[in-house]
């Protein structure tokens, strides 16, 4: 069900020609209310599409009726005609909609530069047709419309006393935070204020969309959206409500990391013994990067030299000679020393952790990567055709 699973939405994906394997690639997901609140967070690239410059402005007053989404071209860097493609976009779902286009949210995703009259009618197309066939059990088919090179959709629900939050994400490279590649919709049947929504969304994307760091690419269209319908009618602990969010956000995440583009391992980098939070994001953050690190775990190396080495180019507060490297549950590395042998280690599983301790203090964090594989290049190099 994804985003028609709480109540008050109906969504639906469509075909309009964008790719040129005549998938589906237009969404659109609206929110039926009574209540029609929305919170978002965007990429922290300043080189930002024109559907984010757009949506910026849209979700600063806390209301979105609907959301309409595109794969097969970015709508970036096209200048003045592409914001234009954007804004009629949005006047064309509020048209037919009867709503507002100041409360229309517009996503893209695909190739950077795309975007002449063709595309700009292919979308409008698609935004008409699939209006049409909006349905409360369309949240799969959106969830469809919106993947790119991703394998597969990634939909998920949870379910809690009296309250439904479901969501849908796309992303499968240039995974790097603030935000990693993505499009992300959130729904909810709970009542929420804008502040709310806001703030709830921003303690979740912290600890997951914004630890998924897959190749250090920060893409220039990522954007997160939580809408609240209040269908439910039930006003829920905030607490609560943002602890579940956070749960289905790392879920999402956990997908997105999966489907990584060319992977063979899904790598869950955790640091502990930090001074503070940020040390252990940043350091975590350093392993996840290097790309020496990568390539060993794709030849199930564990060459804790590399991870060492890469801590070690921070600024986080530790001494490096007084480090803990264990990997898939073997302490390779103790004290900034070796300590059981390379041997005793099992990298061949998909799912790869890698605990660094730095007995600097008591906070930790986790960030999620993957190998850098053949397959990756193969696949990033040949992109554009």
């Amino acid at each position: 069900m994804s985003v028609t699973a709480p109540a008050g939405f109906e969504a639906a994906g469509v075909a309009a020609g964008l790719k040129s394997t005549g998938k589906p690639d237009v969404a659109v997901v609206v929110n039926r209310g009574p209540y029609k609140t929305a919170a978002a967070v965007f990429t922290s690239n300043r080189a930002k599409a024109n559907p984010i410059m757009w949506s910026e402005r849209v979700v600063m007053d806390g209301r979105v009726e609907a959301v309409v989404l595109n794969s097969g071209g970015a709508n970036c860097f096209t200048g003045a005609f592409g914001f234009q493609t954007s804004h009629f976009t949005a006047e064309k779902a509020a048209e037919l909609l009867d709503v507002s286009s100041g409360d229309v949210v517009v996503c893209s995703t695909g190739l950077i530069g795309v975007g002449d009259e063709v595309f700009r009618q292919k979308v409008l197309q698609g935004t008409e047709r699939a209006i049409a066939q909006l349905s409360d059990d369309g949240g799969e088919d959106a969830a469809c419309a919106i993947m790119t090179t991703d394998t597969v959709p990634k939909t998920a629900v949870r379910d809690r006393d009296g309250w439904t939050i479901g969501g849908m994400a796309k992303g499968a490279g240039m995974l790097a935070p603030g935000l990693a590649t993505m499009l992300v919709v959130v729904t909810t049947d709970a009542v929420l204020t804008a502040e709310q929504a806001d703030t709830a969304l921003r303690r979740a994307t912290r600890v997951s969309f914004d630890r998924l760091d897959s190749d250090g690419a920060m893409s220039t269209n990522d954007q997160v959206t939580l809408l609240a319908s209040g269908a439910s009618g039930v006003s829920p602990d905030l607490d609560v409500f943002a602890d579940t969010l956070t749960e289905l956000c790392l879920d999402l995440a956990t997908q997105l990391m999966g489907d990584a583009e060319g992977a063979s391992h899904n790598i869950r980098i955790e640091v502990s013994g930090a001074e503070t939070e940020d040390d252990a994001v940043t350091v975590a953050r350093s392993v996840a990067r290097n790309n020496l690190f990568k390539t060993a775990i794709f030849g199930n190396d564990p060459n804790w030299g590399r991870v060492l080495a890469a801590i070690g180019t921070t600024d986080a507060v530790f001494d490096p000679y007084n480090v803990d490297v264990t990997m898939n549950g073997v302490r390779v590395c103790t004290q900034g020393g070796p300590d059981r042998p390379r041997e005793d280690v099992d990298l061949t599983p998909r799912d790869t952790h890698v605990l660094v301790e730095l007995f600097s203090g008591d906070s930790s964090a986790t960030v999620m990567t993957n190998d850098l594989t053949h397959a990756y290049v193969h696949e990033n190099s040949a992109y554009s055709s």
